[in-house]
C-alpha cells in the first residue's frame, strides 16, 4: 500500500502559529513599604482578605486568566512538537473491509472479428458479458510505514521547539503586563486612602470651625455670612470626603479585577506609602541590555522561525525516502459461510517497497516560498532595529518622567506644609479677632488645592517608577 506524503511545518503554518499565539518572579523594589511591628520585623502572615503588594501579586500571578490561557498555550506548544515527532515514528495501521455484492458488475469483451476474445466467427460488434469478482469480499490487511529522509521533517522539529519557546515568552509578557496593572492599582488605592485620611481630617477641623463661627454669631461677635461661608467650605469638603471615599471602593474592584479575585470580596491593604523614600528617590543610571525586555526577546524568536522557514523551503529541494510493508489477507467467498471458513478459503499476501520522491520542477513555487521567507525575515530585522530605538526613546522618557515626578512631588510637598500652616495661622487670627473670615476661607481652599495637587504628584511619580521598571525589563525577572 502506498504511503501518505508527511505532513510538515511550512512557510504558511509557521506563520499561521505565530499569528495564532499570544516561572518564580522578583519584582524591583517596591515603592509601598510593607507594615512592620515594633521590633523592624515582617508582621505575621495577614488575616484572609489582606494582602500586600507582594502578595497582591502572587495571587495575581496564580490566578488571572490572561495568564492562565498564555500557560494554556504552553501546553498546546508542547503537544504540537509531539505531533510533529510524532510523524517521524513508525505509521501502523489495520484495515478491514466486507462487500456483499447484490448485483456484481460484469465486465465487458468483444467477441467478434478481430477480437483476441471469444469466437472468431461471431458477427463483429458482438459482446461477451460475465462476472469478474465473487458474490461476497473481504479484506484484513495490517500495513506499516516509515520515513527514511526527509529534510523538512527535521527543519519542522526545530521550528516547532522553537515555538514553544514562543509560547513561554508569551507568559513572560502576559505576567509583565498583569504585574503593571496590579501595582498601579493597588498604588492607587494606597493614595486615594491616604487622600481620605487627609479628608476626614480636614472635615473635622472644618466642623469644629463652623461651631465656633455659629456660637460667635449667635453672641454678636461675627456675621451670618461668616458662619455661611466657613459652612460653604465644610459642605465643599464633605462632598469630596464621600466622593473619595467611594473612589476608594471602586479602586479596590479594579485592584480586584486585576488580580483575579472575585470583586464580590472584600480586600484589604498591608503596604502602606513610603513617601519620604518616594520623594527622596534617586532615578538610576544603569546599563541596559535589549534582551532584558521579553518584547525584544519575542521578536529574536521569531526571527529564528523565519530563519528557519527559510531551511524548510530549502529541504523541499530534497529527495523524501520512506519505506512500506503490509501483510493482509483476502477470502474466496462464493457464498457468505466462507467467510468463516479461514483455513480453506482466506489467501495471505504481503509485500515490502521504498518510495523515492524525487523533486525535479515545481514551477519555481519553492523559489517563491523561499523569497517570501527571506523578504518576512528581513522585515522581522528592521523591527528588531525599530522596536531597540523605541525602547531607548520609552527608557528616557520613563527616566525624565520620573526625575521629573519626584521633583514635582517634593514641590507639592513644600506647598502643601505652607498651606497647612497658612491654614493654621489664619484660624488664629480669625479667632483673635485680628484676622477676616475671608482669609479662613481662601486659606481652607488654597489648602484644599495643595492636597489635591500633592496627592496627583504622589501618584504620578508611583506610576513613573512601574513605567520605568517595565521600560528597563525589570519589572518582572525570570
Amino acid at each position: 500500500m502506498d504511503t501518505k506524503p508527511l505532513l510538515l511545518l511550512s512557510a504558511g503554518v509557521l506563520f499561521a502559529l505565530l499569528l495564532a499565539s499570544p516561572g518564580g518572579m522578583a519584582q524591583t523594589q517596591p515603592t509601598a513599604a510593607p507594615t512592620t511591628d515594633s521590633t523592624g520585623r515582617p508582621p505575621a502572615t495577614p488575616p484572609a482578605g489582606s494582602y500586600s503588594l507582594r502578595q497582591a501579586l502572587d495571587y495575581a500571578l496564580a490566578n488571572n486568566l490572561a495568564i492562565k490561557n498564555a500557560q494554556t498555550d504552553i501546553t498546546s506548544a508542547a503537544a504540537r512538537v509531539g505531533e510533529i515527532r510524532s510523524t517521524g515514528l513508525p505509521q501502523i495501521n489495520v484495515d478491514a473491509s466486507l462487500t456483499h455484492n447484490l448485483q456484481i458488475q460484469k465486465v465487458i469483451l468483444e467477441t467478434g472479428t478481430g477480437s483476441p476474445f471469444g469466437d472468431p466467427n461471431t458477427p463483429p460488434g458482438s459482446v461477451l458479458a460475465f462476472p469478474f469478482q465473487l458474490k461476497n469480499n473481504g479484506l484484513i490487511a495490517a500495513s506499516a510505514s516509515q520515513i527514511l529522509f526527509d529534510g523538512s521533517y527535521f527543519v519542522g522539529l526545530k521550528a516547532a521547539k522553537t515555538y514553544q519557546e514562543l509560547s513561554r515568552k508569551a507568559v513572560i509578557q502576559s505576567k509583565i503586563d498583569v504585574a503593571e496593572s496590579v501595582t498601579k492599582a493597588y498604588y492607587s488605592v494606597l493614595v486615594n486612602e491616604e487622600r481620605l485620611n487627609l479628608l476626614s481630617a480636614n472635615v473635622n477641623r472644618l466642623d469644629s470651625l463652623l461651631r465656633e463661627t455659629r456660637a460667635q454669631f449667635q453672641n454678636g461677635f461675627v456675621e451670618k455670612i461668616d458662619a455661611d461661608r466657613i459652612e460653604v467650605q465644610f459642605n465643599n469638603v464633605k462632598v469630596d470626603q464621600q466622593r473619595t471615599g467611594r473612589l476608594v471602593e471602586l479602586s479596590k474592584y479594579l485592584l480586584q479585577f486585576q488580580m483575579g479575585l472575585p470583586v464580590k470580596d472584600s480586600i484589604a491593604l498591608t503596604d502602606r506609602l513610603d513617601q519620604p523614600g518616594i520623594e527622596n528617590l534617586v532615578v538610576p543610571e544603569e546599563p541596559f541590555q535589549y534582551s532584558q525586555r521579553v518584547d525584544y526577546s519575542t521578536l529574536q524568536t521569531q526571527r529564528e522561525l523565519g530563519l528557519l522557514d527559510i531551511r524548510n523551503g530549502r529541504a523541499g529541494y530534497l529527495p523524501r525516502l520512506t519505506a512500506s510493508a503490509t501483510y493482509g489477507y483476502n477470502p474466496a467467498a462464493t457464498e457468505f459461510r466462507n467467510l468463516t471458513q479461514f483455513d480453506q478459503r482466506w489467501f495471505s499476501y504481503s509485500f515490502v517497497g521504498l518510495n523515492l520522491h524525487i523533486p525535479i520542477f515545481d514551477g519555481f513555487q519553492k523559489r517563491y516560498k523561499i523569497q517570501q521567507s527571506r523578504l518576512t525575515s528581513q522585515k522581522t530585522d528592521q523591527s528588531l532595529v525599530l522596536l531597540a530605538n523605541n525602547i531607548d526613546l520609552q527608557i528616557q522618557q520613563a527616566r525624565i518622567t520620573l526625575t521629573n515626578g519626584v521633583d514635582a512631588l517634593k514641590t507639592q510637598r513644600r506647598n502643601l506644609e505652607l498651606a497647612r500652616e497658612v491654614v493654621r495661622v489664619t484660624k488664629i487670627k480669625y479667632q483673635q479677632g485680628v484676622g477676616s473670615n475671608i482669609e479662613v476661607v481662601n486659606a481652607e481652599t488654597d489648602y484644599k488645592e495643595a492636597q489635591n495637587n500633592y496627592y496627583a504628584a504622589l501618584y504620578d511619580t508611583l506610576v513613573a517608577k512601574v513605567d520605568l521598571d517595565k521600560a528597563t525589563g525589570k519589572l518582572i525577572v525570570e
